[in-house]
């Protein structure tokens, strides 16, 4: 009986050991399977956001190379003066007084036909509500209630500080929304999971709201009504994509066209005013700052709570006083020397091509930047300061006035003590930041935290900078803060504390690269502020996969994205792969093959843990680069016959291009007219030395204008740039740019 009890427990115990050992190895198998899918998702990622990057700082040297352009340019006519107005900085809006009396959509007749939401002010919950339900069923706002509503909005928003204040002693919590990027999915699952905006419920939006979804507009009119209706419990804040330069290129001037063709000049006009009147950052109990991007070694609270923000239209170009100055002074020198043609006050003057405001150069050439004064101007003359400063006062006393809620008090008309060039550089001059005003802008619109110490300059975007544990450190314990919260960044899970949890982003647009890409997020503050996440998916079909399918599919796209990226460069890769191949044997080391990749994208990807996916057939570790590049041009040549070498330089410059044609398109009216056309001729061949005449000019444009409707359209436009491509390559490289006026024009894009 023992002996037969001890054979049971025997086997009892070798089954047991036999089923631990199962299970450990079942779990070691397990976690290096999910280690090697995270090692996935997070390269992924990198792919995406090192894209992204480059992006942008594509956008920056596009924009740098049109600044300087105008900024060597001396327009000789009205007509001139005013496109080049338009270029970058639309007409600003009338001041306040004269905005109560504009109410252009009064105008706008609504026909009975239009089934979609309808707006009367002042708006109640019920207003906003079915707003953001008829948005749910795919309607489209009429362009006279988008007016009224962004007329609404300014109205409220010219009354707001520069820094929110917000108290959880009104509210049961507050919650804090990041990047939506034109998602409404996003939006409409947030309020459906946490609750619509409520005396109890209260709301902060951390900017980023529009661009690269389609849906941006919508986004901003459920935003704008809600805050309408409830105005101590929700709460906006800039982020540097509510800026009508950026919107160029990232797509929301692109879809307010397309969704409003008649009155879409209208709402982009009026909706850059609205950007400007943004409030730049929100404080919770004082305890908790609230911001689009982060802090540098130089923000400064006090500075930021008292500049005029309505002066920053644009944090990608920096028009300052001491730029003002010197463009007077050249004006004068211009009156006197060049035959009645002066240099107008808003076109800033130098002697060189300018380096990016975003692009810092060196870490001691941004803290040398950040440590440099803010500039004196020279003193004016008794009658000019007198004026000035009386100017000043009023315009103070007057926004006073407005915040107490009293009547607006039309100005009264002054005897014109200055001349009219110098009454435009003096009302230039009040309208200008200063370089110090912009440039707290512009770092907490912009930065980034990481993970070393110290402050330095964010190379990688272009623009703001680095911000380490310490600078924050510093920062809280100067105003006596708990921790900053942030968005401005992609996150795979849609959060992410760093710097000891003195720092939270909170990211809230669900699957941003790609269906399953990434989780979006949200974070509750109660009365003891400690955050509460809540992650969610927004989109349904992501929950139908698996993890690995998923991954998959991420991968792949961004694969994809990789491979269109390479084969862009194709021809600067030939050649540095040719630099490695000293033997001329058309191979090259696979490790030679990463460098060489590197060294021409810049993208900061890990090659070597790419290859697999990039290079399909390798021999001894080496590979047949010709080959390779043939590939990469075989996937990506489109249904039409076009060349290798012409797809490859569409693929490099098609949003570049599509960019310029945006700038040039200044009315935004979908197609560039003959006067824009030639303005903007006048531009290049100012800067490249060429003479040509108007008539050559439009001879230039009807070539251009395939369809002969009397524009030029975005695909005529593309299609003109192809074609003098193809007469480069098919001629003399070191002929081409001489061949014709029009192919100078044309291939310069491709430098920039």
């Amino acid at each position: 009986m023992g002996s037969g009890t001890s054979t049971q427990h025997h086997f009892a115990f070798q089954n047991a050991e036999k089923a631990f050992k199962a299970a450990a190895l079942i779990q070691r198998w397990y976690r290096r399977y999910m280690a090697r899918l995270e090692m996935r998702r997070r390269c992924t990622w990198s792919i995406f956001q090192s894209i992204e990057y480059a992006g942008q700082q594509d956008q920056v040297k596009l924009h740098d190379f049109f600044s300087y352009l105008m900024d060597h340019f001396t327009p000789s006519s009205h007509n001139e003066r005013d496109f080049l107005r338009r270029m970058f900085t639309e007409e600003r809006l009338p001041q306040d007084s004269e905005m109560e009396g504009c109410r252009d959509y009064d105008c706008i007749e609504v026909p009975d036909s239009y089934t979609g939401p309808r707006l009367s002010f002042p708006l109640l919950p019920d207003h906003a509500t079915a707003l953001l339900e008829a948005f749910r069923l795919k309607q489209q706002l009429h362009a006279r209630y988008v007016l009224n509503l962004l007329h609404e909005t300014r109205k409220y928003l010219v009354q707001l500080p520069n820094i929110n204040r917000v108290s959880t002693c009104y509210s049961e919590e507050i919650t804090v929304c990041g990047d939506l990027h034109g998602q409404l999915d996003d939006l409409i699952f947030i309020f459906y999971k946490n609750g619509l905006p409520s005396p109890e419920r209260a709301y902060v939006f951390n900017g980023d709201f529009v661009d690269r979804g389609k849906d941006s507009l919508e986004i901003l009119m459920v935003l704008f009504a809600f805050m309408l209706v409830y105005p101590k419990e929700f709460h906006l804040n800039r982020g540097n994509h509510e800026d009508h330069m950026v919107n160029l290129r990232y797509g929301f001037t692109k879809e307010v066209m397309h969704k409003y063709k008649t009155h879409g000049k209208k709402i982009l006009k009026v909706l850059q005013d609205v950007f400007c009147w943004l409030p730049l950052a929100t404080l919770v109990d004082e305890k908790v700052l609230i911001l689009h991007g982060g802090v540098s070694d130089k923000t400064d609270l006090e500075l930021l709570s008292k500049l005029d923000r309505h002066k920053i239209v644009s944090a990608m170009r920096c028009k300052t006083r001491k730029e003002n100055e010197k463009q007077a002074e050249k004006g004068k020198a211009n009156q006197t020397g060049s035959a009645g043609r002066p240099s107008p006050w808003f076109l800033p003057q130098s002697h060189s091509l300018p380096s990016s405001p975003l692009h810092l150069g060196s870490h001691k050439a941004h803290k040398d930047s950040r440590s440099s004064s803010v500039p004196c101007s020279i003193p004016p003359n008794p009658q000019e300061l007198s004026r000035q400063v009386r100017r000043s006062v009023d315009l103070e006393l007057e926004r006073c006035r407005q915040q107490a809620g009293f009547p607006v008090i039309k100005e009264k008309k002054e005897e014109p003590l200055l001349f009219s060039s110098e009454a435009d550089s003096e009302a230039g001059e009040l309208l200008q930041p200063t370089q110090e005003e912009w440039r707290q802008v512009v770092d907490i619109l912009w930065s980034d935290p990481m993970a070393q110490e110290g402050c330095k300059a964010n190379t990688v975007r272009g623009g703001g900078c680095y911000f380490g544990p310490n600078v924050t450190e510093q920062l809280l314990q100067k105003y006596n803060l708990q921790f900053l919260i942030r968005s401005h960044e992609f996150k795979l899970e849609g959060y992410e504390f760093c710097h000891s949890r003195k720092v939270l982003t909170i990211f809230s647009a669900s699957n941003y690269y790609e269906v399953g890409s990434n989780r979006g997020a949200y974070v509750k503050l109660g009365p003891a502020l400690t955050p509460h996440i809540v992650q969610y998916q927004a989109n349904k079909a992501t929950h139908m996969l698996t993890m690995r399918q998923r991954i998959s599919r991420v991968e792949e796209s961004a694969l994809r994205a990789l491979r269109g990226k390479l084969f862009a460069h194709s021809s600067d890769l030939l050649g540095e792969f040719k630099k490695h191949d000293k033997d001329k044997t058309g191979l090259i080391a696979l490790s030679d093959w990463a460098a060489a990749v590197e060294s021409v994208l810049h993208l900061g990807l890990p090659w070597r843990m790419l290859r697999p996916q990039l290079v399909n057939s390798s021999t001894d570790n080496m590979l047949e680069y010709k080959s390779w590049l043939e590939d990469l041009a075989k996937e990506q040549l489109s249904h039409e016959n076009i060349q290798s070498s012409l797809l490859e330089t569409l693929y490099r410059n098609r949003s570049n291009l599509e960019t310029i044609f945006r700038i040039i398109d200044s009315d935004h009216s979908g197609f560039i007219s003959l006067d824009e056309f030639r303005q903007t001729w006048k531009l290049f061949s100012s800067h490249m030395k060429i003479d040509i005449t108007d008539d050559c000019i439009c001879d230039l444009a009807r070539s251009i204008d395939f369809n002969k409707d009397g524009h030029i359209d975005i695909n005529e436009f593309l299609e003109a740039f192809r074609l003098v491509e193809q007469s480069c390559s098919e001629g003399n490289a070191s002929e081409c740019p001489q061949a014709t006026n029009a192919n100078s024009g044309y291939s310069r894009p491709e430098a920039h």
